[in-house]
């Protein structure tokens, strides 16, 4: 269900999707988008809003941890318990209507965004 929901997400206006690479920047600027769109709802006490956008932000990390290539190495691992992580402070945010642990989240998203183009960055060169 969470990965219909995040591919149909990216899909529904038609995208073509160059490469794995490009569709993992989209989900991480996805996270980010609809991180901060469950905390303006927080703040302006919409709590249909806040639901609905930490669900979109967790069908994406739901989705990113099933893209997971085990075979690469340690690396993998590593991310399965960043993104596990995440999914954690996002139902407590949801549950607790806690703005602080969506700025994690975005924190967390921002950093694997950056670090996400600049490797892409190298192997594009």
């Amino acid at each position: 269900m969470y990965t219909n929901l995040a591919y149909s997400t990216y899909s529904q206006n038609n995208i073509s999707i160059e490469s794995s690479e490009k569709l993992i920047k989209m989900l991480y600027e996805g996270v980010l988008r609809f991180t901060s769109q469950a905390k303006k709802a927080i703040e302006d006490g919409n709590i249909e809003k806040r639901t609905y956008w930490i669900n979109r932000t967790s069908a994406i990390f739901a989705e990113l941890i099933h893209s997971l290539n085990y075979e690469g190495g340690t690396v993998a691992y590593y991310l399965r318990g960043l993104y596990t992580q995440q999914l954690r402070l996002l139902t407590e945010a949801n549950l607790h209507n806690d703005a602080a642990r969506l700025d994690e989240v975005l924190n967390v998203a921002k950093e694997l965004l950056q670090a996400w183009k600049e490797e892409t960055d190298e192997v594009v060169d």
